[in-house]
C-alpha cells in the first residue's frame, strides 16, 4: 500500500489537491470532525462550508489525491487523526476497508443508495458518480462510426485520434475494471493496443475534451461530467456544443460507473458528528449540489440528475463490485510497462 502511494503521487491527478487545513480533534463531544478528503478543495469545499453553516459542525479538511490518503491512512492506522475519508473513487474505499479500518455505516443510511454504489458490508457509501465515455466531435466522427466497445479502439481505424489521459486517476480506474472483469492479460493487451495505436496522450480529461472541441482530436475516453462543466463555462447547454458523449452499450468496461464516496473511521464510530456529515452527503441539498454544480449524478432517488445526459439507472453499467477497484499499484505497473507514460 506504501508503494500504491509513492507510484500514485506522480500519476493520479484527478481529485487532488494540496494539502490544506491541518486535522484537529474529532471527539465525539466537540463539534468538529476531521476529514481526509481525496475529492478537490475547489469542488467539494463550497459543500463543507454549507455543511457547517447548518449545523456547527466544524470541517477540518486535509486535502491531497485519494489514493495516497488511503496510503496514509493505512500507514497510520490506530494512530490516524481522521474521523472520515471522502474519496474520489471506490477502489481507494476498498483499500481502507480490507484494512478494517471503517465502522460500518447504519443500513438506514446505506439503503439510500443502490447496491451497486456501496460497500457490501457497510463500510462505505456513494455519494456521487460519474460514468467512463467516448467524447467525440459531431463534425469529424459519425454516430454510425462509433465503436460498441472500449476495446474497438485498439483497431487501426484509429490510429492518432484517440485522446488519453494514462496519470489520470478516473483512466486508472477503468484499466483496474478491465482487469477485474476480464484479466490481466486482456488489460495488457489492451494497452498495448492502445500504444501501438498511437494515442493523443493528454494530462488530464479536461485537456481531452478541449482538444475535442477544438477539432484537434476526434475523440477521447474521459468522464460525462466534464462536457456539464464546459457548457457552463461558455454559457451554453450540452446540446449546443459540438462534442458529444458515447456511452459504450450492453455492459462493456469502457462505461465503468465509479463513484465518490464516504467511510466513517471506527476512531469516530460514536461521533455523531461524522455521522451527520454522511447523512448530509446524501441529503437533497449535496445531492442537488452534485448534479448542478458538479454534472455527477445524484446516487439518491428521488434527486434530479445533471441535465442534457441519460439517467444513472438507464446506463448499462458493467457488472463490477467497485470495492475490486483496489488495485491501483499493480494497475500503475501496466500502464507504466505498457509505454503509455514514461
Amino acid at each position: 500500500m506504501l508503494a500504491l502511494g509513492v507510484l500514485s503521487a506522480g500519476l493520479v491527478a484527478c481529485g487532488s489537491g494540496d494539502e490544506s487545513t491541518e486535522a484537529g480533534s474529532g471527539d465525539a463531544g466537540d463539534k468538529q470532525i476531521t476529514v481526509y478528503s481525496g475529492r478537490n478543495e475547489q469542488l467539494i469545499k463550497p459543500l463543507l462550508e454549507k455543511f457547517t453553516q447548518q449545523t456547527g459542525i466544524t470541517v477540518n479538511a486535509r486535502y491531497a489525491n485519494t489514493a495516497q490518503l488511503a496510503a496514509q491512512l493505512v500507514e497510520e492506522g490506530d494512530r490516524s487523526p481522521a474521523d472520515v475519508f471522502l474519496a474520489q473513487d471506490a477502489g481507494a474505499l476498498g483499500t481502507v476497508s480490507k484494512q478494517e479500518m471503517f465502522t460500518t455505516l447504519p443500513a438506514a443510511t446505506t439503503d439510500k443508495v443502490p447496491t451497486t454504489y456501496r460497500a457490501g458490508n457497510g463500510h462505505w457509501v456513494g455519494v456521487s458518480a460519474r460514468a467512463r465515455v467516448l467524447v467525440y466531435h459531431a463534425d469529424q466522427v459519425t454516430e454510425a462510426e462509433l465503436p460498441k466497445s472500449v476495446f474497438d479502439l485498439t483497431d487501426p481505424a484509429w490510429k492518432g485520434k484517440v485522446g488519453l489521459a494514462p496519470t489520470n486517476a478516473s483512466f486508472q480506474a477503468f484499466v483496474t475494471a478491465i482487469t477485474v472483469q476480464h484479466g490481466e492479460a486482456r488489460a495488457k493487451e489492451f494497452l498495448a493496443g492502445m500504444k501501438a495505436n498511437d494515442p493523443q496522450i493528454r494530462d488530464g480529461n479536461g485537456k481531452i475534451l478541449e482538444d475535442v472541441l477544438a477539432g484537434t482530436i476526434p475523440v477521447g475516453l474521459v468522464n460525462h461530467y466534464y462536457l456539464g462543466e464546459i457548457a457552463k463555462e461558455q454559457g451554453t447547454t450540452i446540446d449546443g456544443l459540438k462534442a458529444k458523449l458515447h456511452y459504450f452499450p450492453g455492459g462493456d468496461t469502457g462505461g465503468l460507473v465509479n463513484v465518490a464516496g464516504v467511510g466513517v473511521l471506527k476512531r469516530a464510530a460514536d461521533n455523531p458528528n461524522a455521522q451527520a456529515f454522511v447523512d448530509y452527503l446524501l441529503g437533497s441539498e449535496a445531492q442537488t449540489y452534485f448534479a448542478e454544480q458538479t454534472f455527477e449524478y445524484p446516487v439518491v432517488e428521488g434527486v434530479t440528475g445533471p441535465a442534457g445526459v441519460p439517467t444513472l439507472a438507464d446506463l448499462q453499467v458493467p457488472q463490477i463490485d467497485l470495492n475490486d477497484l483496489d488495485k491501483l499499484d499493480s494497475t500503475v505497473a501496466l500502464i507504466k510497462e505498457s509505454g503509455l507514460v514514461p
